[in-house]
Formats: structure tokens, C-alpha cells, sequence
């Protein structure tokens, strides 16, 4: 089978992350240099993995229920890599992204409704790298908590400076950060002296109406529904042959980038619930904070090493996850509205949309409000997930849209379990909490009525829509648009379409040279000149034509003995003279004259005359749709 069943991106201001889509070289003889060049982007997905999202609900889960929900950890792991796999091979396959393709899959309806999702999902995970990297720096360096937010404000941008600098060099950090946040849950570990025996035990599925609150929070903070968009996106970074066979190593690599990266997400995961269990649920130890963990830790290992260790991890998880929403954001957005803005912008409405609910909490609650504010967090995303895995497990499985590398049957049936496991927990969970808040009467009992349950059936409704479409509907290919080059057609012009030219002048030394290109201009099309000056001086600006100081004057005498001079050389030329702003009396100068082409000089005016009325070149050319020629002086 050819490679030519398989969809290719087809614009290029469509690609995924543009500044890095196939940066980085794969072209090596050797297997373990070809293997090292595609290790990296699983490891930029797995510090998601890691955030403090993790760090809420894992020490929650080992205080309240001691090591019997370290299965669930591992389900998710093994959830992770699945998903995570099937998301590298939607982007290395067809070229585009999830979101992408969600945006070529339904109508524009259904795709902003999941736009919005993977939106509140970024902005629930950025929530947790906001209440780790305060809890953090409080943790570490005793600084207040709304004070650590205003630090959070800006921290992101130190990290956004970084990607400055390449993928690789960024990927090469994010391991460094991943090895040091292990390095320190391995000294947790070492110092807590857990029982095997249990942890053995925990590996055993077992749970209850108690643990479930818990166990779907594990499973919303470990199978991140954005990091589906992020990784489908990161494997284009990397130079891929568009053959058969490159792209089947590309996968092959890529899965074995995902096993390791997830795994050793998993055991830093797996470490904090274990330390945990160990220190707090052996000892009947409720905690309600992180903070709390922090100062047990502290009263029982002594200040030196574990509670730092702990601290430290912590900051550094906050720190580095935001990396995985900025670039989620970023895709997210690029790739359901075709929007593009810039990375500092984007960080920054995020970080805000996060740091407001963190404020509030906060202010209000303290530090067990931002503790509950944390395992809420990780709620919200594990009720976004079913919007992310069922499309990706559709488009994946679709021969017209994946070849020969669609889905094999065994891959499918554990899909639509891991789907379906993921809707049942989920399902389970919005019913207890709606169910309660209902069964409490006054005024929440009428929001749930009035709020909640309408939103609640309407994502279920679309949630059905989308499982359901592609045999409702029938499975189609994604249309590929024709490129720019498809569609330029030579065309010869029915006559010369330069009859008139402009001249912008400004009484400056570019005049000559501006002056100079129209007359060769005009002896080659046979077109007219009119010469256009705007008077512009601060008294000209201000009063209008009826200033004519000093400056004006000498602005006509100049304009009127340049035409003349181009009459005597046989040229059709005439000047007009305008007083105000030069950019929008240019403009109208070129509309009721009917100007076929102008000529500009790059600008005479200096730096503090730009300050005070802009840059007359820039301003013309965005509001005119004729060609413009700026002339630059010769340097």
C-alpha cells in the first residue's frame, strides 16, 4: 500500500507549533542516535504527569486509604501510555494535531463547544501549577501565599525565554527536572521505610464510595485530557520521511519514548502516595493540606533533608508543568480556531484566568481552601477526558484517515474500555456530587437546577454525538485544501494595469532616489505622476491648511519646482498639496485620484517625530490594496 491513502498537512501556516514543526533532524546511520533523536517529547507530556495536581490527590489517597490505591495509579499509567501512544501516531500519520483534527472532523458548532472544553481543562491544570508553585515557595522560603501569587504571575515567562534557545535544549531541561524531582521522591521513600507487604497489597484493585472521589481525581491528574493534544502536536518537531517506513520507526520510537517518559512519571507518582501511606496513614494522620504534609514530614524526619527534598520537588513540578500549558494552550488554540497569538500573551490570560479562583480561595479559605482548590482541579480534567479520548480513538482507528497504520482490533477493544471505564467513574461522580448539592434544598439546590443540571445534559448530548457520529454519519476523509503553489495559475494581463503613479515626498534626501524609481517607472508604462506632499508641521496639525507658517511654504515652493522639473523632461506630472496627518491624506490623495501604484520613501522623519505621529509607511500600507514600493536609503 502507497503512502498516498494518508492525509499530509496541507498549509503550512496549518502545522503545529510552527517555529519547531520538523526542527529536528532524525537522519542518522546509527539506530541508538536515530532512537536518542525522538526521545524528548513524551518527557515534555510526562512532567504533566507530575504537577501538583498529582501531588493533592496522591497524598490524599496514601493518608486517607494507606497504599490500597496504588492500582489505581498503575491503571492509569497504563491508561497514559495507550492514550499517549495513539496521540503520536494521529500527529506523526496524518500531520495534524488533535485539535486540528477535531476542527476538520465536526462542524464549527461542536468544535468550539470541545475548544471550550480543552480550554477550562488548561486553565484547571494551570490552577494546580499555580497552588504548587505557591505552596512551594511558602514551603521553602516562608513567603505568604498571595504573595506567592503574585510571583506566579511571572514566573512563566522565565520558562517561555527558554523555548527561545530549541525543542532539544528544552527537552533536554525538562529531563534534567524530571531526574532531580525523582532524586528527591526516592530520598522520600528511603526515609519513610514503607511496607512492601502493603504495597504489594495496594497493586490489588479494590475500592469503595470513599476512595472513589479520590480514585477519579488519580485518573484526572494522570491522564491529562490536554497532554492528548500536546503530544499528537511535539512528534511533528521531529524531520520524519514521508515514506512507510520511516514513518512505522517514528512510531515505533515514539512508543518506546512514551513507556519510559509515563513509567517514570508513574513511580515519582507512585512515591508520593507510598511516603504518603507510610508517615500519615500508619500513624492515623488526616491530612487536609500540603502544607501539613510538609510540617509532619518535618516533625517526624527532622528538618534537614526530607522536608527540603519534599519542598523543593514540589516547586520545581509547579515550575515546569506550566511549560505543558502554555504549549497545550497554544495548540489548543491554533489548531480549533486557526488563532494564533503570541506565547507570552497566551501564558499570560491563562496564568490570570488561574490566578483569580487561586486568589479568591486563598484570601478566603486559607491554606486547606487551596488544598480542596487542588483536588477540584484534578476533578475537572478527568470530566473533560471522554472529549478527548473518544475522537482521538475514532480518527486513529479510521483506515480512510490513518492507512495501514489504523488501529488494529486488540488496540480498539482496550481504547473503548479505557473510554468507557473513564464515562462510568465520571458519570458515577457527577451524579453523587449533583445528587447532593440538589438534596441540600435553597439556594445551591436552585443553582443545580438552574446551572448545573442543563450544563450536565448538554455536554452528555454532545458527548453522545460524538461517540456516535462516525455510523450516524458514515467515516469520511479529511478534505485537503490545495496549497498556495496548487493554485497559482500564470495568467497574462489584459493590458499594462500601471496608468498613474504616485509619489509620496517627504522634503527629505530619500526624495531623490523616490523621485529617480518613478521617472523609470513611468518612461516604462507610460503613466502619469502626481506628486503628493502633506504639510504636517505641529502647527499644521494642529490648525490645518490655514497655518501657512514657515515650514508649509517651503513645502509648496519645493513640491510645485520638483514638477516642473519633471514636465521639462517630458513627463505628465502635477503636485498636490495636503496639511494634517500624512498617512490618512496620503491615502485619500490615492483613492480620489485612482493611483495605480505608489512610491514611498522608507521615512524622513526621525525618533522623536515618530513618537509623536507614527510611522507614515506602515499606516498607508495596511489601508491601501495597490501595490506600494517603499524606497530605503542606501546604507
Amino acid at each position: 500500500m502507497s503512502d498516498n491513502s494518508v492525509n499530509r498537512p496541507s498549509q503550512q501556516h496549518q502545522m503545529s507549533i510552527d517555529d519547531a514543526h520538523s526542527s529536528v533532524s532524525v537522519k542518522y546511520r546509527s539506530i541508538w542516535r536515530r532512537l536518542f533523536a525522538f526521545i524528548g517529547p513524551a518527557y515534555l507530556v510526562s512532567i504533566g504527569y507530575m504537577d501538583p495536581g498529582n501531588w493533592g490527590t496522591d497524598i490524599e489517597g496514601g493518608a486517607r486509604f494507606g497504599y490500597t490505591l496504588l492500582w489505581v495509579l498503575l491503571m492509569s499509567n497504563l491508561m497514559a501510555v495507550l492514550l499517549q501512544t495513539l496521540s503520536a501516531r494521529l500527529g506523526i500519520i496524518t500531520g495534524k494535531d488533535l485539535a486540528q483534527a477535531c476542527r476538520a472532523e465536526y462542524n464549527k458548532k461542536i468544535g468550539n463547544f470541545l475548544w471550550v472544553l480543552a480550554e477550562i481543562a488548561i486553565a484547571a491544570c494551570d490552577l494546580a501549577e499555580v497552588l504548587g508553585t505557591v505552596i512551594g515557595l511558602n514551603l521553602l522560603f516562608g513567603l505568604p501565599l498571595l504573595w506567592g501569587c503574585l510571583v506566579a504571575a511571572f514566573d512563566t515567562f522565565l520558562l517561555l525565554a527558554i523555548q527561545r534557545f530549541g525543542i532539544r535544549k528544552l527537552e533536554g531541561l525538562i529531563v534534567m527536572i524530571v531526574m532531580t524531582i525523582g532524586l528527591c521522591m526516592l530520598l522520600e521513600v528511603f526515609f519513610s521505610k514503607p511496607s512492601w507487604g502493603g504495597i504489594i497489597r495496594g497493586f490489588v484493585p479494590h475500592i469503595n464510595s470513599q476512595s472513589l472521589y479520590i480514585a477519579i481525581g488519580i485518573i484526572g491528574a494522570t491522564v491529562m485530557p490536554h497532554n492528548l493534544y500536546l503530544h499528537s502536536a511535539l512528534v511533528q518537531s521531529r524531520n520524519i520521511e514521508k515514506g512507510i517506513i520511516s514513518k512505522a520507526e517514528a512510531c515505533r520510537f515514539n512508543f518506546i519514548d512514551s513507556v519510559v517518559a509515563l513509567n517514570g512519571a508513574f513511580l515519582i507518582n507512585a512515591a508520593i502516595l507510598i511516603m504518603a501511606a507510610a508517615n500519615f496513614y500508619s500513624r492515623g494522620i488526616v491530612v487536609t493540606e500540603i502544607q501539613q504534609a510538609h510540617s509532619l514530614l518535618d516533625t517526624i524526619f527532622g528538618p534537614a533533608i526530607a522536608p527540603v527534598a519534599f519542598a523543593l520537588a514540589l516547586l520545581l513540578a509547579g515550575q515546569s508543568s506550566t511549560i505543558t500549558g502554555t504549549l497545550a494552550g497554544q495548540i489548543v488554540m491554533e489548531g480549533f480556531l486557526h488563532l494564533q497569538i503570541k506565547p507570552w500573551i497566551r501564558r499570560l490570560v491563562t496564568r490570570l484566568i488561574a490566578l483569580i479562583p487561586a486568589v479568591i480561595v486563598i484570601g478566603l479559605m486559607g491554606d486547606s481552601g487551596s488544598y480542596r482548590l487542588l483536588i477540584w482541579s484534578q476533578i475537572v480534567l478527568s470530566m473533560q477526558l471522554p472529549f478527548a479520548i473518544i475522537p482521538l480513538l475514532h480518527f486513529t482507528s479510521d483506515r480512510m484517515k490513518m492507512g495501514a497504520f489504523a488501529n488494529r482490533i486488540w488496540v480498539l477493544i482496550l481504547g473503548w474500555i479505557v473510554a468507557i471505564l473513564i464515562i462510568a467513574l465520571n458519570v458515577l461522580l457527577v451524579y453523587q456530587e449533583v445528587a447532593g448539592l440538589l438534596s441540600k434544598g435553597g439556594t445551591a439546590s436552585l443553582i443545580g437546577w438552574i446551572v448545573i443540571v442543563p450544563v450536565m445534559a448538554g455536554c452528555l448530548g454532545v458527548l453522545l454525538w460524538i461517540t456516535f457520529a462516525p455510523w450516524i454519519q458514515g467515516r469520511k476523509g479529511w478534505v485537503v485544501k490545495k496549497t498556495l503553489i496548487d493554485r497559482i495559475e500564470i495568467v497574462a494581463p489584459e493590458k499594462d494595469p500601471i496608468t498613474h503613479i504616485g509619489v509620496a515626498l517627504d522634503n527629505s534626501e530619500i526624495d531623490e532616489l523616490v523621485i529617480s524609481r518613478a521617472m523609470s517607472l513611468a518612461k516604462i508604462h507610460k503613466a502619469e505622476i502626481t506628486l503628493i506632499h502633506v504639510t504636517d508641521s505641529p502647527g499644521v496639525q494642529v490648525y490645518g491648511e490655514q497655518m501657512h507658517d514657515e515650514h508649509a511654504r517651503d513645502d509648496i515652493n519645493y513640491i510645485f519646482e520638483i514638477a516642473e522639473i519633471l514636465k521639462r523632461q517630458g513627463f505628465k506630472a502635477r503636485p498636490i498639496i495636503r496639511a494634517g496627518k500624512p498617512a490618512q491624506e496620503i491615502i485619500k490623495v490615492v483613492k480620489e485620484e485612482k493611483i495605480d501604484l505608489l512610491l514611498m520613501g522608507s521615512h524622513g522623519h526621525k525618533f522623536i517625530s515618530d513618537m509623536l505621529f507614527g510611522e507614515t509607511a506602515s499606516n498607508v500600507r495596511h489601508n491601501l490594496d495597490i501595490p506600494i514600493m517603499v524606497v530605503k536609503p542606501p546604507k
